[in-house]
């Protein structure tokens, strides 16, 4: 037995003709590991990778006690908690110049937002409370102590962690970077995934169709959804249904690829052969996986011929890992969404707590109807109506229709033994939008 084989079938409940999605889902995890290699970048080179390793706080934010508004900087001790306090002014403070002396009792300073807080003061009152006259500031009563101070540290102290390896590097990660001074980063490398389609009924772009042909659409959505993720993506185009030509398109793609990602050729039918050469190149579990639209899926390995150590832009393990995913177009998008997007995610250093999709409990809009048996991953619409957030289903949910994925920006997932949800019943989503 295969040792990929060996650590699927230790594990409890595996069924390889009959897997439920979150067991499928939670074994493939356990069998990867983010991929070695890493690089440093220019912080605004960095948008949208991985963290490779902890960046830690190498100064407090804020570097000292500053104003959180326009006002004065006095001595809580001074003030009046019943009346007046009429104070001294002795000097400004703006951001970036701030007040040179100590505040000494019945003094106060003048202070702009963002600026130090001087020695010996401790609250800032906000100027549109205060009273001039003649160089005095009168106070009323009802201040607090430490009120409108931004305390050094308050978001970052020196000597912690600031960011995490395995975050997702956005915007406000940049800000925070480009806060601590970081000039530079350490992340992953990029993902390298090859892609084809299968099929001899499958034309390109540009082609007249003839009798029996389609366009490949599947590829542009394959290719839509990695580059979405950030991946180095290989296009290999179309294989034809012919096992040469497929064996030699696994061989190519393992070379140089940290990941291979086909659509067609994994069911039963006479002309699918990924699954058999997967066992014949590599290593495959072929899952019938216990959902709706996309029931057959092949995960495996294939090994990549005369594997001796990686050269320049190869990789370096002795396999690539191969997702063979349905043929029809939704198919393919709701199996890459609930088992490519979260391993490769993985193999790019992401937790596996933060792989998935975020979820939400909404009322249906309208009555959804259900077969027991396997998990359904319905297109749907979130959408806000009198303030609360609703979902409907995008109408005709056959697997073959990609105008459902156009219309969705949401999966409606209904479990196993559901028959469906009645209008008003709570029912699980997964959000999508911004993704398909």
């Amino acid at each position: 037995m295969s040792s990929l084989l060996d650590a699927l079938s230790c594990a409890d409940d595996y069924d390889p003709d009959s897997l439920p999605v979150e067991r499928a889902r939670q074994l493939i995890l356990s069998l990867l590991a983010p991929v070695p290699g890493e690089e440093r970048l220019f912080v605004r080179q960095a948008l949208d990778r991985i963290l490779a390793q902890d960046v830690i706080a190498p100064l407090s934010v804020p570097a000292h006690d500053n104003s959180a508004m326009d006002g004065y900087a006095v001595r809580a001790a001074d003030l009046n908690p019943a009346g007046e306090t009429t104070l001294k002014q002795v000097g400004t403070a703006f951001a970036g110049h701030p007040f040179a002396a100590t505040l000494g009792p019945g003094e106060a300073v003048r202070i702009m937002t963002g600026a130090v807080v001087p020695a010996g003061a401790d609250t800032i009152v906000i100027q549109e409370v205060v009273r001039l006259a003649d160089g005095q500031v009168i106070v009323p009563a009802g201040q607090r102590q430490g009120q409108n101070v931004r305390h050094a540290g308050e978001d970052l102290r020196a000597g912690e962690v600031a960011l995490p390896a395995g975050k997702l590097l956005r915007p406000a990660e940049i800000g925070l970077l480009a806060s601590l001074g970081q000039a530079e980063v350490s992340v992953h490398r990029r993902l390298r995934v090859a892609m084809f389609s299968t099929g001899d009924e499958l034309a390109s772009l540009g082609e007249v169709l003839q009798t029996g042909e389609i366009y490949d659409s599947n590829r542009y959505s394959m290719w839509g959804m990695l580059t979405r993720l950030g991946c180095e993506v290989i296009d290999m185009g179309v294989v034809r249904d012919d096992p040469a030509a497929l064996e030699a398109a696994l061989v190519e793609a393992a070379q140089h690829a940290d990941a291979i990602v086909t659509s067609g050729g994994v069911s039963v039918g006479d002309a699918d052969f990924i699954r058999e050469l997967m066992a014949r190149l590599g290593e495959v579990a072929f899952w019938k996986i216990a959902m709706k639209p996309g029931r057959p899926m092949a995960f495996g390995k294939i090994r990549r011929p005369g594997h001796g150590g990686a050269g320049a832009g190869k990789p370096t393990t002795e396999s690539a890992w191969l997702f063979g995913l349905p043929g029809n177009p939704v198919a393919v998008m709701a199996s890459f969404y609930q088992f490519v997007r979260p391993a490769l995610l993985k193999m790019m250093g992401v937790p596996d707590a933060q792989t998935m999709l975020p979820t939400m409990r909404v009322p249906c809009a309208m009555p959804i109807r259900k077969g027991r048996g396997r998990t359904e991953f319905q297109r749907g619409t979130l959408y806000q109506e009198n303030g609360e957030w609703r979902v409907k289903a995008t109408g005709a949910q056959g697997s073959g229709i990609l105008r459902s994925m156009s219309q969705a920006n949401c999966f409606i997932v209904l479990d196993t033994e559901s028959t469906g949800a009645a209008a008003g019943e709570l029912v699980n989503v997964q959000l999508m939008d911004g993704l398909v």
